[in-house]
């Protein structure tokens, strides 16, 4: 069966709008780096379908308790107590001076001027907490049970 009339005009309207149009070549892409990289792809947000950790961790490890570990009875821990105001304790090796002078404050209840520290040649740390001038070094010691 052969095509229609007017088939045959739709065909040849192709055809001829072909013809007129000029022939297009596939555009080379213009690199402007030297390198290559790889393209950016999506990145999805992590979503563990178990913890990777069986616990969670248990918070500030050094809470006030395990900074001041106990205070220094020694005669000469006693002399400043009752000369230059002054407390003397064996902290954790890692305790900062801020970290000991609030636990100091939350312990006892009294307010340090300055804390000095020192690690002794056992490997302890040893901290001097001055007072400020309202607070009595003493009446604190008393209040502890260290005289």
């Amino acid at each position: 069966m052969a095509p229609k009339k007017s088939e045959k005009k739709a065909d040849a309207g192709k055809v001829a709008k072909a013809v007129k149009s000029s022939v297009s070549r596939k555009v080379k892409k213009v690199r402007t780096k030297v390198r290559f990289y790889t393209p950016k792809t999506l990145t999805k947000a992590r979503d563990p379908k178990y913890p990777r950790r069986s616990v969670e961790s248990r918070g500030d490890k050094l809470d006030k308790y395990r900074i001041i570990q106990c205070p220094v009875t020694t005669e000469s821990a006693m002399k400043k107590i009752e000369e230059i105001n002054t407390l003397v304790f064996l902290v954790d090796i890692n305790a900062t001076k801020p970290k000991i002078k609030e636990a100091i404050r939350q312990l006892y209840d009294v307010q340090c001027a300055k804390v000095n520290t020192l690690i002794r040649p056992d490997g302890r740390k040893k901290a001097y907490v001055h007072l400020t001038p309202d607070y009595d070094a003493l009446d604190v010691a008393n209040r502890i049970g260290i005289i």
